[in-house]
């Protein structure tokens, strides 16, 4: 199942300093293939991360341990997600 996370920056400053960490884990969890992909918004006040988890509950604890999140520097909305198959015809 994927997972959406919207993470909203709250702590522009602290999201400066923990930035680093969070891309590491991002590439970390890429790498295990729990990330499908990530990337900042064009207005830069957040980002979004596509999980790929076996429940809502581990895709949870994954946004939740994104050290942004867990620092404090953005808020979390996590939602499944149903990606569409294309073609549709």
């Amino acid at each position: 199942m994927l997972y959406a996370a919207l993470l909203t920056i709250i702590d522009a400053e602290l999201n400066a300093k923990v930035r680093p960490a969070h891309l590491d884990y991002l590439d970390k969890l890429y790498k295990e293939n729990k990330v499908v992909m990530a990337g900042p918004f064009a207005d830069k006040k957040g980002g979004m991360v596509i999980y790929r988890a076996d429940s809502a509950e581990e895709a949870q604890a994954l946004a939740e341990a994104d050290p942004v999140v867990a620092e404090g520097a953005r808020t979390l909305e996590l939602r499944e997600w149903n990606a569409l198959q294309f073609p549709l015809a």
